[in-house]
């Protein structure tokens, strides 16, 4: 039942886009021929006539669509007819063009006001984060950092943390020996051995069985995380570079020593890099009985783990009355479509691989296991976001979707003349089947993605 709510929440949004086109076409006297669900590829699965409107629904139910006289080569309607889209004024043609987009935002609007109504919050998307029983080895740092069971965590090496991922990710990437360095450790840690080892050049082989002093303060890099990783909009990218295989071996000879006897085969710099690839401290602060405690450095282990359980509750935000539910709805929308738009930046420049683009195979099971965890409210709210979603994308100038044809506006306008039909025609073909390929991408990742889970 969850499943077929959340399919057709799905289903609303795309009839409020076309609706849009729809209406915004009649307003201006332009005639409709078809008004469609689904896209025209592969059998029809039913159609009928609606006044002077055919209404057909497709197989391939990824879109939708509003069919004009100007689309159809053998319509009978005159060339010259002010019921042709083409024939009305590019401000009109404008306004049509965007009207789907224009539906789909006052419709994700809706959306988050009826949940802010009926339930009288609205989820902040931030969590109290507490620490839960400490179930490490007995010699591990965290018994002695001063950490208690039911400690809100509030940051992690200076990141405020207010969802399990951002500090699991922090303490994953903090492991012992993970094999990251960064330049300014090594550059600290070179420094303080050439102080210790004056007579040994940078890049010197040290004699075999020499002695070298280690020194005891090592610089290790201490893990963080921009807003954007913290929220998890993007793929955290660990700072820094990876140790070469050739100075592992090193690594486990300096590691906790005083002094290194040398085998012959490293330099003093290979010896700060491997220094460098120690353990990493996480520097935690809590809040117990309203106090405000900076702990001792932690210390994961080789797997990233530091041997607490963890609890999260989520904060809401009040919204009784109209204001607050008009203003924190608009609030809610602007930062989770301002975190998705990121997050599609990411995509665009590569930082955010194609393999783990997703679409509404993916989102209906998603907003329905949301449904059946956490109730309809939030699955009402995943649709107001794909609402949003499906504004932003549809806009963007790519020929095919509306943000194409409002580009073809545009440059129409500059130019002082319609372009070329022809032309328009074949490029928005060639888009529109780079689309469907791009779909059918995406429907593979959708279905790989439920079999491994």
């Amino acid at each position: 039942m969850s499943i077929i709510i959340m399919i057709l929440l799905l289903s609303l949004l795309i009839l409020v886009h076309e609706a849009g086109h729809f209406l915004a076409a009649r307003a201006f006297g332009i005639r409709v021929d078809k008004f469609g669900f689904g896209l025209p590829v592969g059998p029809t699965l039913y159609k009928t006539k609606i006044g002077d409107v055919e209404v057909l629904v497709h197989a391939f139910l990824l879109g939708g669509y509003v069919s004009f006289p100007d689309d159809e080569k053998d319509c009978d309607l005159p060339k010259d007819s002010p019921e042709r889209f083409i024939n009305k004024p590019a401000w009109q043609r404008a306004i049509v063009v965007s009207a789907g987009v224009i539906s789909n935002v006052i419709c994700a609007i809706a959306l988050v006001m009826i949940v802010a109504i009926f339930s009288g919050k609205l989820p902040s998307g931030n969590y109290e984060i507490y620490a839960g029983d400490i179930s490490a080895p007995k010699e591990a740092s965290i018994w002695n950092s001063g950490l208690q069971k039911g400690d809100r965590i509030l940051k992690a090496n200076g990141c405020d943390i207010n969802n399990v991922y951002s500090f699991v990710t922090i303490v994953k990437n903090s492991a012992k020996h993970n094999g990251m360095i960064t330049q300014e450790s090594v550059d600290k840690n070179y420094a303080e051995l050439k102080a210790l080892n004056p007579g040994l050049e940078k890049d010197e082989i040290i004699p075999k069985d020499l002695a070298i002093r280690l020194p005891e303060d090592i610089s290790r890099h201490v893990v963080t995380m921009d807003k954007f990783a913290l929220k998890g909009a993007k793929y955290f990218i660990p700072e820094g570079e990876k140790i070469s295989e050739e100075l592992s071996e090193l690594v486990k000879q300096v590691d906790g020593k005083k002094v290194y006897i040398s085998d012959g085969k490293y330099s003093i710099y290979d010896v700060a890099k491997a220094l460098s690839n120690g353990t990493h401290p996480i520097n935690i602060t809590v809040e117990r009985n309203g106090e405000i405690i900076e702990l001792n450095p932690i210390y994961p282990d080789e797997k990233g783990i530091i041997g607490i359980g963890l609890s999260a509750k989520q904060n809401v935000i009040e919204t009784k009355g109209f204001v607050p539910v008009v203003k924190e709805s608009c609030v809610y929308l602007w930062d989770n479509t301002y975190m998705m738009m990121y997050s599609l930046g990411q995509l665009f420049t590569g930082n955010i691989p194609l393999k783990d683009m997703h679409g509404v195979v993916a989102i209906t099971k998603i907003g329905g296991d949301m449904i059946d965890k956490s109730g309809k409210s939030s699955g009402i709210l995943l649709a107001a976001l794909i609402s949003m979603n499906l504004a932003i994308l549809n806009i963007l100038p790519i020929p095919a979707l509306d943000g194409g044809h409002l580009m073809f506006l545009i440059i129409e306008k500059i130019m002082g003349k319609p372009l070329n039909e022809k032309v328009i025609e074949v490029i928005s073909m060639v888009f529109f089947s780079l689309l469907i390929i791009l779909m059918i991408f995406v429907v593979f990742n959708d279905i790989t993605l439920i079999i491994k889970k």
